[in-house]
């Protein structure tokens, strides 16, 4: 699948919009749930509950406090080889592997620990640096908010 066919979402963050290439090749349930739930504003004004340098971000939590998910069943796992690197986006869990809802983190740095045990679904392809300039901690004192998360239209061959 090309960046030219692959759906894409645009998270709205504070400092500017990230970009991220869906894909469904790898985990069709959990695209399809992505972009049911951005198509529904559940994603606007959740925060990033988890950062860690070096790590990830993690966001989808109602609660803010990342022990929380939609109000749709938990999703069976779709594990691939992808690799789990800087601006991939993989979707959180608990300890069960069928337990994916609603939370997801998007890698800073390689993860590798994590393929074959995290669904990825997505990838940055513009605006990492706003992934970059989210607040730290577990949970941050004022943590970065989803302004938007909607499906847009690929972006076009560059100029």
């Amino acid at each position: 699948m090309t960046d030219a066919t692959a759906p894409h979402i645009e998270m709205l963050l504070e400092s500017g919009p990230v970009i991220i290439r869906l894909r469904p090749d790898l985990a069709p349930g959990h695209v399809a749930r992505i972009r049911e739930l951005a198509g529904s504003g559940f994603y606007d004004g959740i925060v990033f509950h988890r950062v860690i340098p070096g790590f990830m971000a993690q966001a989808g939590c109602p609660k803010g406090r990342g022990t929380g998910g939609s109000h749709l069943p938990d999703l069976r796992a779709e594990f691939s080889d992808a690799p789990h690197v800087r601006g991939v986006c993989s979707m959180a869990r608990t300890s069960a592997p069928h337990s994916a809802n609603s939370q997801f983190f998007i890698c800073f740095a390689d993860a590798r620990f994590l393929d074959n045990q995290y669904t990825v679904w997505g990838e940055v392809v513009s605006g990492m640096e706003h992934v970059d300039a989210l607040p730290v901690g577990e949970p941050p004192r004022n943590p970065g908010v989803i302004r938007s998360m909607r499906e847009v239209p690929a972006p076009g061959p560059a100029a």
